[in-house]
């Protein structure tokens, strides 16, 4: 068994009306002015009064800032920055989806450091501490409340840049799944898919270890069980409890493993051509986990990996016997997944033209996260498996 070195964060609190818990968990680090970034979305359903009335009972000063796009991007965080130092806030709370999330970490980082989103592109960048953060999640998707990454597009390039530091993690994250009921099926469709694909891509990655492949194995085991129970019953709050648990323990693995090519080939179709991320993981997922069944240059079988989850599911006994390979069969099962939960499985079902794959290819080979991926991706493996999900 090889070594390690496996960062743990942040604490969790994770059950039923947990958010009530939220003004306390607040003053235990000190905040007197607390400011909740949040979307239109959110407001609308009543989450932040929620939260807004937990911070104030707790005896503390709140603001709600909701003006959070989906995609945040660069002018998004300087509106919400532009927020921040009027009111001053001493603590962030991020309720949401990983829109929202990140959107509160691309803010802290402006508004503690200083200068553009754009400066804290890779990791390491902020050089001064930072606010603590409370993450409060209404999805089961990016797993963005376990991470040191925010995702944020240039308002002008539209490229999509993960910002990182240590300091840009939450402190806390609140998981309450009742808070995930009032997502709309194609939200909950959408970034249960993502979710799904993070425990698929942190399995297999060049970074996994032993550790971080825990969390990816438990996540395949929550979210491939009830993915689709909660498109068809979505008032199950276990299911959803699976799901947004399932959810976070995959972003504890991305956090330490990183993802794959999936994750290359989506980010360009959503810069280009607004597809939704879950949207753009779906059409490419079930082609990148057939081109990995393959020996990888360290020497051990991805197959293998991919038998282990497909034994995990419950129809891998009606293939046990099939000549078709397990990556194969785990790939169709996804596929089949992808199909009955209503989202597209061709691109060009989206309105993508043929004679752009080349460019979005070349954009794809830009994409650091492919460069975890387990069998090497270049421009033209890239454009291969665009063809494949053509």
């Amino acid at each position: 068994m090889d070594g390690f070195d496996f960062l743990l964060r942040p604490r969790l609190l994770f059950g039923p009306d947990k958010i009530d818990a939220l003004g306390e968990l607040a003053a235990e680090f000190g905040a007197r002015r607390v400011l909740v970034v949040s979307d239109p979305g959110i407001q609308a359903v009543g989450h932040d009064d929620r939260g807004l009335t937990s911070l104030r009972k707790a005896g503390l000063e709140a603001q709600v800032w909701d003006q959070v796009v989906e995609n945040p991007t660069t002018d998004n965080v300087e509106a919400g920055v532009a927020v921040a130092r009027d009111y001053q806030p001493d603590l962030l709370v991020g309720l949401g989806g990983g829109s929202s999330m990140d959107c509160a970490k691309g803010i802290n980082f402006v508004y503690t450091n200083g200068g553009r989103m754009q400066d804290y592109r890779g990791y390491g960048k902020a050089t001064r501490p930072m606010l603590p953060m409370i993450a409060v999640p209404t999805t089961a998707g990016t797993g963005s409340e376990t991470q040191s990454y925010a995702l944020i597009s240039d308002a002008e390039t539209h490229v999509k840049m993960a910002c990182g530091d240590p300091k840009a993690a939450f402190r806390v994250a609140i998981l309450d799944p009742k808070l995930t009921v009032t997502q709309p099926p194609r939200v909950t469709a959408l970034t249960g898919i993502d979710a799904i694909s993070h425990a698929l891509e942190t399995f297999v990655s060049k970074r996994r270890n032993e550790l971080s492949r825990m969390f990816s194995r438990e996540a395949w085991r929550l979210l491939s069980a009830n993915y689709l129970r909660v498109l068809s019953e979505p008032t199950d709050l276990e299911a959803r409890a699976a799901m947004q648990l399932g959810a976070c323990v995959a972003g504890l693995a991305i956090e330490n493993s990183m993802l794959g090519a999936a994750h290359a080939l989506a980010n360009p179709l959503t810069q280009h051509y607004d597809i939704p991320h879950g949207q753009a993981i779906a059409l490419v997922l079930p082609h990148v986990v057939r081109f990995n069944d393959t020996v990888t240059d360290e020497g051990y079988m991805v197959g293998e990996d991919y038998h282990e989850l497909w034994r995990m599911t419950d129809a891998w006994v009606t293939l046990e016997s099939a000549d078709i390979t397990s990556a194969e069969a785990l790939a169709d099962h996804v596929a089949q997944t992808i199909s009955q939960a209503g989202l597209e499985t061709r691109l060009s079902a989206c309105g993508i033209p043929r004679d752009k794959l080349g460019q979005l290819a070349a954009d794809a080979a830009k994409q650091w996260t492919g460069t975890f991926n387990p069998r090497p991706v270049g421009e033209r493996e890239l454009l291969d498996l665009y063809e494949a999900a053509y």
